[in-house]
């Protein structure tokens, strides 16, 4: 088994085909179901701007959806790495895709603002540098070819106690 390899597959399947298929561009759904092995049937679609259903996840959210995960987990294996004991994490990422002239669109950036809550004051400054040692190692932000912010923020247990 090759350590430095691994490998992913996902099948996507269209749902949306109204009966005449891709005849017209308003006379389809943009509905598909993302199926891999071992995780629950993600219902998915296109942006609402691109005639897609508000109530499915579209692609532009799930990509902000992998940074942000893929961040998180980074963060919590630096944290054990530094002695730093984080008791709570929770990020809102925000992304900016520009449309070209020629129909097609890509994203300018995205900014991840994880609020972490730590143990101790002490390690305060720890865990906010090690947020670059996570963007550092995360797979998914290597991977894009637009820049992936943070600006993180970082709590201590009972302070974060207090502003509850």
């Amino acid at each position: 088994m090759n350590l430095s390899e691994h490998h992913y597959r996902v099948n996507t399947i269209w749902t949306g085909n109204r009966g005449e298929g891709t005849r017209s561009y308003r006379g389809y759904g943009r509905e598909n179901e993302v199926s891999a092995k071992g995780p629950p049937l993600l219902l998915g679609t296109a942006d609402p701007t691109f005639h897609g259903d508000e109530d499915r996840w579209n692609p532009e959210q799930l990509l902000l959806a992998a940074l942000s995960q893929c961040h998180l987990l980074a963060y919590l294996h630096m944290a054990v790495k530094h002695g730093v004991v984080v008791t709570a994490y929770e990020d809102t990422a925000v992304g900016t895709m520009r449309l070209n002239a020629d129909g097609s669109g890509e994203f300018l950036s995205v900014t991840l603002k994880p609020r972490v809550t730590i143990t101790d004051q002490l390690m305060k400054y720890t865990a906010q540098s090690i947020h670059r040692e996570a963007a550092a190692s995360c797979f998914i932000a290597r991977s894009v070819n637009f820049p992936v912010n943070h600006e993180p923020v970082v709590m201590i247990a009972e302070d974060a106690q207090e502003h509850a």
